[in-house]
Protein backbone atom coordinates (compact mmCIF):
# COMPACT_ATOMS: atom_id res chain seq x y z
CA UNK A 1 0.00 0.00 0.00
CA UNK A 2 1.37 3.52 -0.73
CA UNK A 3 0.12 5.96 1.17
CA UNK A 4 2.52 9.00 0.19
CA UNK A 5 3.53 11.28 -3.14
CA UNK A 6 3.75 9.23 -5.80
CA UNK A 7 6.28 9.24 -8.37
CA UNK A 8 5.62 8.72 -12.21
CA UNK A 9 7.39 5.30 -12.31
CA UNK A 10 5.04 4.41 -9.41
CA UNK A 11 1.63 4.83 -11.15
CA UNK A 12 0.35 1.96 -12.55
CA UNK A 13 0.84 1.37 -16.50
CA UNK A 14 -2.61 -0.85 -16.67
CA UNK A 15 -5.60 0.30 -14.63
CA UNK A 16 -8.65 -1.99 -16.63
CA UNK A 17 -8.69 -2.99 -12.96
CA UNK A 18 -8.96 0.50 -11.50
CA UNK A 19 -12.43 1.62 -10.38
CA UNK A 20 -13.98 4.32 -13.00
CA UNK A 21 -15.87 7.50 -11.20
CA UNK A 22 -19.32 8.31 -12.74
CA UNK A 23 -18.64 10.55 -16.05
CA UNK A 24 -21.84 12.32 -14.88
CA UNK A 25 -23.17 13.51 -11.22
CA UNK A 26 -26.43 14.81 -12.14
CA UNK A 27 -29.42 15.10 -15.46
CA UNK A 28 -32.19 16.65 -16.42
CA UNK A 29 -35.89 16.38 -15.56
CA UNK A 30 -37.59 18.79 -17.38
CA UNK A 31 -36.20 22.37 -15.80
CA UNK A 32 -34.96 20.34 -12.70
CA UNK A 33 -31.80 19.79 -12.36
CA UNK A 34 -31.36 16.28 -10.20
CA UNK A 35 -28.02 15.55 -8.41
CA UNK A 36 -27.36 12.15 -7.63
CA UNK A 37 -25.78 13.34 -4.31
CA UNK A 38 -29.01 14.30 -3.33
CA UNK A 39 -30.45 11.07 -4.34
CA UNK A 40 -28.32 8.94 -2.48
CA UNK A 41 -28.86 11.04 1.07
CA UNK A 42 -32.47 10.79 0.07
CA UNK A 43 -32.54 6.79 -0.17
CA UNK A 44 -29.79 6.78 2.84
CA UNK A 45 -33.18 8.80 4.86
CA UNK A 46 -35.48 6.43 3.65
CA UNK A 47 -33.98 3.02 4.56
CA UNK A 48 -33.15 4.64 7.93
CA UNK A 49 -37.01 5.81 8.47
CA UNK A 50 -37.99 2.68 6.89
CA UNK A 51 -35.99 0.36 9.29
CA UNK A 52 -35.79 2.95 12.35
CA UNK A 53 -40.16 2.17 11.91
CA UNK A 54 -39.65 -1.72 12.17
CA UNK A 55 -37.68 -1.48 15.40
CA UNK A 56 -39.21 0.70 17.23
CA UNK A 57 -43.40 -0.83 16.63
CA UNK A 58 -41.05 -3.92 17.83
CA UNK A 59 -41.02 -1.85 21.22
CA UNK A 60 -44.37 -0.87 20.72
CA UNK A 61 -44.37 2.23 19.38
CA UNK A 62 -47.54 3.47 16.90
CA UNK A 63 -46.93 2.18 13.63
CA UNK A 64 -44.70 4.75 11.54
CA UNK A 65 -44.76 7.29 14.51
CA UNK A 66 -41.06 7.69 13.51
CA UNK A 67 -42.10 10.09 10.49
CA UNK A 68 -43.34 12.53 13.29
CA UNK A 69 -39.73 12.66 14.17
CA UNK A 70 -38.48 12.62 11.26
CA UNK A 71 -40.09 15.79 10.15
CA UNK A 72 -38.14 17.75 12.82
CA UNK A 73 -34.68 15.65 12.72
CA UNK A 74 -34.04 15.53 9.25
CA UNK A 75 -34.21 18.77 8.36
CA UNK A 76 -32.37 19.99 11.55
CA UNK A 77 -29.60 17.04 10.73
CA UNK A 78 -29.16 18.33 7.16
CA UNK A 79 -29.01 22.04 8.07
CA UNK A 80 -26.27 21.18 10.83
CA UNK A 81 -24.35 19.01 8.74
CA UNK A 82 -24.08 21.99 5.99
CA UNK A 83 -23.65 24.53 8.68
CA UNK A 84 -20.62 22.07 10.53
CA UNK A 85 -19.12 21.59 6.86
CA UNK A 86 -19.09 25.50 6.21
CA UNK A 87 -17.13 26.46 9.60
CA UNK A 88 -14.93 23.88 9.31
CA UNK A 89 -14.13 24.62 5.73
CA UNK A 90 -15.06 28.37 5.96
CA UNK A 91 -11.67 29.21 3.48
CA UNK A 92 -13.74 27.12 0.63
CA UNK A 93 -16.49 29.76 0.76
CA UNK A 94 -15.19 32.86 2.52
CA UNK A 95 -12.51 35.17 0.71
CA UNK A 96 -11.68 36.77 -2.12
CA UNK A 97 -12.94 35.62 -5.07
CA UNK A 98 -15.42 33.38 -3.37
CA UNK A 99 -18.94 33.21 -3.69
CA UNK A 100 -20.80 32.45 0.06
CA UNK A 101 -24.24 33.87 -0.32
CA UNK A 102 -25.52 33.81 -3.97
CA UNK A 103 -27.23 30.59 -4.37
CA UNK A 104 -27.36 31.07 -8.08
CA UNK A 105 -23.76 30.41 -8.63
CA UNK A 106 -21.70 27.95 -7.64
CA UNK A 107 -19.68 28.10 -4.38
CA UNK A 108 -22.14 29.08 -2.44
CA UNK A 109 -23.01 28.41 1.66
CA UNK A 110 -26.44 27.26 -0.09
CA UNK A 111 -25.09 24.55 -2.32
CA UNK A 112 -25.54 21.58 -0.72
CA UNK A 113 -26.13 20.03 -4.09
CA UNK A 114 -22.66 20.17 -5.04
CA UNK A 115 -21.58 18.49 -1.61
CA UNK A 116 -20.38 19.17 1.77
CA UNK A 117 -21.94 17.98 4.47
CA UNK A 118 -20.80 16.52 7.63
CA UNK A 119 -22.08 13.70 9.46
CA UNK A 120 -20.88 15.17 13.30
CA UNK A 121 -23.02 18.19 12.16
CA UNK A 122 -26.15 16.20 11.36
CA UNK A 123 -25.63 14.10 14.69
CA UNK A 124 -25.76 16.98 16.58
CA UNK A 125 -28.47 18.48 14.85
CA UNK A 126 -30.50 15.31 14.60
CA UNK A 127 -30.26 14.02 18.26
CA UNK A 128 -31.59 17.99 18.79
CA UNK A 129 -34.55 17.39 16.61
CA UNK A 130 -35.24 14.02 17.69
CA UNK A 131 -34.89 14.96 21.32
CA UNK A 132 -37.82 17.79 20.79
CA UNK A 133 -40.14 15.42 19.19
CA UNK A 134 -39.43 12.40 21.57
CA UNK A 135 -40.14 15.29 24.47
CA UNK A 136 -43.57 16.15 22.90
CA UNK A 137 -44.21 12.11 22.15
CA UNK A 138 -43.73 10.93 25.38
CA UNK A 139 -40.80 8.22 23.67
CA UNK A 140 -37.68 7.67 25.48
CA UNK A 141 -34.56 9.33 23.36
CA UNK A 142 -32.77 5.85 24.28
CA UNK A 143 -35.01 3.95 22.88
CA UNK A 144 -35.30 5.60 19.21
CA UNK A 145 -31.40 6.02 19.59
CA UNK A 146 -31.07 2.09 19.71
CA UNK A 147 -33.47 1.92 17.17
CA UNK A 148 -32.11 4.20 14.78
CA UNK A 149 -28.40 3.42 14.77
CA UNK A 150 -29.00 0.15 11.98
CA UNK A 151 -30.48 1.81 9.79
CA UNK A 152 -28.15 5.40 10.48
CA UNK A 153 -25.26 3.99 9.48
CA UNK A 154 -27.23 1.92 6.15
CA UNK A 155 -28.05 6.15 5.34
CA UNK A 156 -24.33 7.16 5.81
CA UNK A 157 -22.75 4.13 3.25
CA UNK A 158 -25.69 5.18 1.02
CA UNK A 159 -24.60 8.64 0.88
CA UNK A 160 -20.71 7.95 0.48
CA UNK A 161 -22.15 7.22 -2.65
CA UNK A 162 -22.85 10.42 -3.74
CA UNK A 163 -19.22 11.33 -3.04
CA UNK A 164 -18.25 8.82 -5.70
CA UNK A 165 -20.40 10.44 -8.55
CA UNK A 166 -19.37 14.28 -7.23
CA UNK A 167 -15.42 12.25 -7.70
CA UNK A 168 -14.58 14.57 -4.39
CA UNK A 169 -13.40 13.26 -0.51
CA UNK A 170 -10.81 10.49 -2.27
CA UNK A 171 -7.97 9.45 -0.44
CA UNK A 172 -3.89 9.46 -1.29
CA UNK A 173 -2.75 7.93 -4.31
CA UNK A 174 -2.27 4.53 -4.58
CA UNK A 175 -1.22 1.32 -6.83
CA UNK A 176 -3.34 -0.77 -5.12
CA UNK A 177 -5.51 -2.52 -8.18
CA UNK A 178 -8.47 -1.59 -6.86
CA UNK A 179 -7.68 2.24 -6.89
CA UNK A 180 -9.95 4.86 -7.73
CA UNK A 181 -10.08 6.85 -11.40
CA UNK A 182 -10.37 10.79 -10.66
CA UNK A 183 -10.62 12.75 -14.14
CA UNK A 184 -7.51 15.36 -14.24
CA UNK A 185 -8.27 18.60 -13.09
CA UNK A 186 -9.52 18.08 -9.81
CA UNK A 187 -9.06 21.04 -7.77
CA UNK A 188 -8.50 17.92 -4.42
CA UNK A 189 -5.64 16.30 -6.72
CA UNK A 190 -2.11 17.50 -5.53
CA UNK A 191 0.01 19.35 -8.40
CA UNK A 192 2.74 17.12 -9.65
CA UNK A 193 0.66 14.61 -9.54
CA UNK A 194 1.47 12.14 -12.73
CA UNK A 195 -1.45 11.15 -15.22
CA UNK A 196 -2.88 8.34 -15.10
CA UNK A 197 -2.68 8.18 -10.73
CA UNK A 198 -5.18 6.05 -9.17
CA UNK A 199 -6.25 7.11 -5.71
CA UNK A 200 -7.74 5.47 -2.68
CA UNK A 201 -11.44 5.06 -2.86
CA UNK A 202 -12.33 6.01 0.83
CA UNK A 203 -15.93 6.06 -0.11
CA UNK A 204 -16.25 2.50 -0.92
CA UNK A 205 -13.99 1.61 2.60
CA UNK A 206 -16.62 3.55 4.61
CA UNK A 207 -19.29 1.60 2.11
CA UNK A 208 -18.18 -1.73 3.26
CA UNK A 209 -17.47 -0.18 7.26
CA UNK A 210 -20.61 1.06 7.36
CA UNK A 211 -22.61 -2.09 5.93
CA UNK A 212 -20.51 -4.28 8.16
CA UNK A 213 -21.65 -2.01 11.29
CA UNK A 214 -25.11 -2.05 10.21
CA UNK A 215 -24.53 -5.76 10.74
CA UNK A 216 -22.83 -5.74 13.61
CA UNK A 217 -25.85 -3.42 15.43
CA UNK A 218 -28.49 -5.46 14.27
CA UNK A 219 -27.27 -8.69 15.69
CA UNK A 220 -26.00 -6.82 18.69
CA UNK A 221 -29.82 -5.40 19.01
CA UNK A 222 -30.86 -8.71 19.94
CA UNK A 223 -29.75 -8.53 22.76
CA UNK A 224 -31.09 -7.11 25.94
CA UNK A 225 -27.74 -5.64 27.46
CA UNK A 226 -27.38 -2.90 24.22
CA UNK A 227 -30.51 -0.78 25.43
CA UNK A 228 -30.86 2.28 26.91
CA UNK A 229 -28.47 3.86 24.35
CA UNK A 230 -25.85 1.44 24.56
CA UNK A 231 -26.62 0.17 21.18
CA UNK A 232 -26.26 3.81 19.96
CA UNK A 233 -22.98 3.99 21.84
CA UNK A 234 -21.53 1.07 20.01
CA UNK A 235 -22.43 2.75 16.52
CA UNK A 236 -20.42 5.71 17.73
CA UNK A 237 -17.62 3.79 18.64
CA UNK A 238 -17.61 1.92 15.62
CA UNK A 239 -18.16 4.59 12.85
CA UNK A 240 -15.93 6.90 14.53
CA UNK A 241 -13.17 3.87 14.31
CA UNK A 242 -13.61 3.72 11.29
CA UNK A 243 -13.47 7.50 10.36
CA UNK A 244 -10.57 7.74 12.27
CA UNK A 245 -8.78 5.61 9.39
CA UNK A 246 -10.67 7.31 6.55
CA UNK A 247 -10.02 10.62 7.21
CA UNK A 248 -6.60 10.29 7.85
CA UNK A 249 -5.96 9.36 3.87
CA UNK A 250 -8.19 11.69 2.69
CA UNK A 251 -6.80 14.41 0.23
CA UNK A 252 -9.09 17.31 0.62
CA UNK A 253 -8.61 20.46 2.18
CA UNK A 254 -8.97 20.77 6.17
CA UNK A 255 -8.25 22.08 9.11
CA UNK A 256 -5.22 20.65 11.28
CA UNK A 257 -5.33 21.08 14.86
CA UNK A 258 -2.31 19.34 16.47
CA UNK A 259 -1.08 17.61 13.69
CA UNK A 260 -4.93 16.28 12.82
CA UNK A 261 -7.84 16.91 10.65
CA UNK A 262 -10.39 18.51 12.51
CA UNK A 263 -12.88 15.28 11.70
CA UNK A 264 -10.57 13.12 13.00
CA UNK A 265 -10.94 15.08 15.90
CA UNK A 266 -14.75 14.82 15.14
CA UNK A 267 -14.30 10.98 15.18
CA UNK A 268 -12.11 10.68 18.02
CA UNK A 269 -14.80 12.38 20.05
CA UNK A 270 -17.44 9.88 18.46
CA UNK A 271 -15.72 6.87 19.62
CA UNK A 272 -14.99 8.83 23.39
CA UNK A 273 -18.73 9.92 23.62
CA UNK A 274 -19.55 6.40 22.78
CA UNK A 275 -17.38 4.70 25.48
CA UNK A 276 -18.95 7.22 27.90
CA UNK A 277 -22.59 6.44 26.91
CA UNK A 278 -21.86 2.91 27.62
CA UNK A 279 -20.18 3.27 31.11
CA UNK A 280 -22.79 5.60 32.15
CA UNK A 281 -25.93 3.99 30.95
CA UNK A 282 -24.27 0.22 32.25
CA UNK A 283 -24.05 1.93 35.54
CA UNK A 284 -27.15 3.84 35.43
CA UNK A 285 -29.87 1.49 33.81
CA UNK A 286 -28.64 -2.20 34.40
CA UNK A 287 -32.03 -3.66 34.21
CA UNK A 288 -34.10 -3.73 31.13
CA UNK A 289 -35.33 -1.13 29.39
CA UNK A 290 -39.24 -2.26 29.82
CA UNK A 291 -41.02 0.48 27.87
CA UNK A 292 -40.57 2.78 24.97
CA UNK A 293 -42.17 5.65 26.95
CA UNK A 294 -41.49 8.02 29.33
CA UNK A 295 -42.81 7.25 32.85
CA UNK A 296 -46.52 8.54 32.93
CA UNK A 297 -46.57 9.29 28.98
CA UNK A 298 -47.75 5.75 28.21
CA UNK A 299 -50.23 5.63 25.48
CA UNK A 300 -53.79 4.76 26.85
CA UNK A 301 -55.63 1.29 26.07
CA UNK A 302 -57.43 1.43 23.00
CA UNK A 303 -61.27 1.05 24.10
CA UNK A 304 -63.43 -1.69 22.51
Amino acid sequence: MHLGPMTSSAVPHDISAAIPSPPISSFQLGPLTIHFYALCILVGIIIAIVLTNRRLTKRGVEDWQVLDIATLAVPMAIVFARIYHVITHYTDYFGPGRNPWNPFEPGSVWAIWEGGIAIFGSLIGGTLGAWIMCRRLGLKLTTLLDALAPGLILAQACGRFGNWFNQELFGLPTTLPWGLEIDPGNPAIPLGTPPGTLFHPTFLYEVIWNSLGALVLLYLGRKVFFQWGRLFAVYLMWYGAGRIVWESIRLDPSFVILGLRTNVWGAIGAVALGVAIMLIQWKRHPEPEESPFIPGREPEPAKD
